[in-house]
């Protein structure tokens, strides 16, 4: 594969912290590369110093001859005043992209629903994120660097641009495709979404950041790959580490026995215990999102009652967003909520913490309820810009009471993963993630037991996202998480809903590949009006057995689903026991790269089958009743 760009030993220090120290990467024709590691790493500038934007302190970032490389930043810095027509396509006339089918491809994935004329100032985070996207991806780059292409976007959309990226840089790979060339250049993704550096990336980098003395790691492999590789370094790590303690201890239990005695140890044994001393490695940025205290439930929590929200639409006409929708939410519950952009959800999420009022039926909160909203506007920090992390949390609670003991601020930033130095450091100075940590960590204190989340992976690394489903996962109060992260919403939500954008809230038993179904199958508009009496939400129809609600199978189509509905459960069943014995091989076998990519390929096949048979299951389920 040809090499398009490289950096050779670069180093980057800002102020007292060294980010990259004499760091060599390489990125040849047809990689896809996912980028992960700690909030403050240096993901970003990693980026910007292969684009070129940015000057590392040392060494030397070399593209080949005639490189074309696009980068997306975080933040979408649209010019005031512009159409989507002219971030997108500037002075081109349309008769030159619209006759150019990759062009349409990129409209109708990330622009059908919007203006070409429409103001950007105009544009909602998703829709300028989208215009921002299909600005690079309509150029005719070598190698795009993306920068958290993922925020802001919907399911749908994160979906198709997972299956654009694959198609467009498919590189000359091994195994079935070896030696055909499916789309030419190089990709590197930073994003936190798990599902997409799964769908998308062949290999991945870890930044390791100050703590990990400034390195970028390789890994062969996508995110599945990359956590079991890590998950065997680690393992080796602590072994390594358990007996240089061993080691440690018998220097220095040695080098105590008396005074006199270790005046007159030779010094070749003083310089030992000094090297396993200077050898020991740092510790990695210790995360620990603590389990806070609780405000009780009692038995009602939230209640919409046939409410009903409209805004006035750019053409005049009433757009309602929320149609007579009942929905009811109990202790404990735990939903899920995914829908398109401009559907309504983050408006149901502020109709539900009593931010916005309905024009017609009512809001009914539960005289226990303690409701606290992550939005997704990290910005709302600015106005504590001046303060440092620990008054920021100061001024919701000086101490907190943690497993029956009272921690004080410090201590509860320092478990949120600030270290010592960095709960020092103003909020002005924090990177995305950092923030996004502090604005949960002044949530948590104030003992909430209804928690509405706003896309709460937005800006968080892996690690942190991995540390707050762990938090959630035993949350011990009712949740509504608006995320377009799947492995977020099946790990600690029990059941999704959609808004669909026809005013009605779906229910989704097969959950987000059930949504992508009533999509792509265009269903999505709302048949049904009661929906489900406990919750008030509207049963989705089933996607895969093409029955009307009022048809009466027959005795044979019931006895064939029912035959079906075996054959499936033992299929899934000998699927389960295979993948169990593939993640055992794949940590027998983590060194091996070439081994692990093999058993990776193995593994997203069979999950791709059970994804299909759990949809025959349930629609097999659906007829039989």
């Amino acid at each position: 594969m040809a090499h398009l760009l490289g950096a050779d030993a670069i180093s980057l220090t800002l102020g007292t912290r060294t980010l990259l120290d004499a760091v060599s990467l390489g990125v040849d024709d047809g990689m896809r590369i996912g980028v992960v590691g700690p909030n403050g790493a240096g993901k970003s500038t990693v980026l910007r110093l292969l684009a070129q934007r940015s000057t590392p302190d040392s060494g030397r970032v070399t593209h080949a001859g005639g490189l074309r490389v696009g980068l997306l930043d975080q933040r979408d810095e649209l010019p005031a005043g512009s159409t989507i027509r002219d971030i997108v396509h500037g002075s081109d006339d349309e008769h030159t992209w619209a006759g150019d089918a990759g062009v349409r491809a990129v409209h109708a994935g990330l622009l059908a629903d919007v203006d070409l004329d429409a103001d950007v100032a105009t544009l909602s985070g998703g829709q300028r994120r989208r215009a921002a996207l299909a600005r690079l991806l309509v150029e005719d780059h070598d190698v795009l660097l993306l920068d958290e292409p993922t925020n802001h976007l919907d399911v749908e959309g994160v979906a198709w641009l997972a299956e654009h990226l694959r198609a467009r840089f498919g590189g000359a790979g091994g195994g079935p495709n070896a030696g055909r060339v499916q789309g030419r250049g190089a990709l590197v993704v930073v994003t936190h979404d798990r599902w997409f550096l799964d769908a998308v990336c062949t290999r991945m980098w870890e930044v390791t950041g100050t703590v990990g003395g400034g390195a970028v790691l390789g890994y062969e492999g996508g995110y599945a790959a990359y956590v079991l590789a890590r998950a065997e370094r680690e393992r080796s790590t602590a072994t390594s580490a358990t007996k240089r303690d061993n080691l440690l201890r018998k220097e220095l239990a040695w080098l105590r026995r008396g005074a006199p005695a270790r005046t007159s140890k030779p010094k070749f044994r003083l310089d030992a215990a000094a090297t396993l001393i200077a050898d020991e490695p740092p510790p990695r940025d210790p995360l620990e999102l603590t389990r806070m205290a609780t405000a009780r439930q009692g038995k009602d929590v939230l209640d919409l009652e046939s409410v009903t929200i409209a805004f006035p639409g750019p053409d005049g006409d009433e757009r309602v967003l929320l149609d007579d929708l009942t929905w009811r939410l109990g202790p404990g519950d735990r939903y899920g909520l995914i829908g398109v952009n401009g559907a309504g959800k983050t408006t149901l999420l502020r109709l539900l913490a009593g931010v916005v009022a309905p024009q017609h039926g009512r809001v009914k909160r539960g005289k226990t309820a303690v409701v606290a909203t992550l939005t997704q506007d990290v910005e709302e920090l600015d106005e504590l810009s001046h303060l440092r992390v620990v008054e920021v949390v100061e001024r919701e609670r000086r101490t907190v009471a943690v497993g029956g003991k009272e921690l004080t601020a410090a201590q509860l930033v320092e478990r949120l993963g600030f270290a010592r130095e960095r709960s020092q450091t103003l909020v002005r100075d924090l990177s995305g993630g950092e923030r996004r940590r502090l604005q949960l960590l002044r949530l948590l204190v104030g003992e909430p037991n209804v928690l509405l989340l706003d896309e709460p992976t937005n800006d968080l690394d892996t690690d942190t996202l991995a540390a707050l489903e762990d938090l959630l996962d035993g949350w011990p109060g009712t949740l509504v998480v608006v995320s377009h992260d799947r492995y977020l919403l099946e790990r600690v939500c029990d059941r999704q809903v959609a808004l669909l954008g026809d005013g009605s809230l779906r229910d989704l038993p097969g959950g987000v590949e059930q949504y992508l179904e009533l999509r792509r199958s265009g269903t999505g508009s709302r048949t049904t009006r009661g929906g489900d009496e406990a919750t008030g939400v509207a049963a989705a129809q089933p996607a895969a057995s093409g029955l009307a609600v009022a048809d009466r199978p027959s005795q044979a189509q019931l006895h064939a689903a029912r035959k079906a509905i075996g054959r499936i459960e033992r299929r899934l069943a000998k699927i389960a026991q295979r993948e169990e014995q593939i993640h055992t091989r794949m940590a027998d076998v983590a060194a091996d790269h070439e081994a692990v990519l093999a058993l990776d390929g193995e593994l997203r096949d069979l999950v791709a089958e059970r994804d299909r048979l759990e949809e025959e299951w349930l629609a097999a389920a659906e007829l039989v009743g």
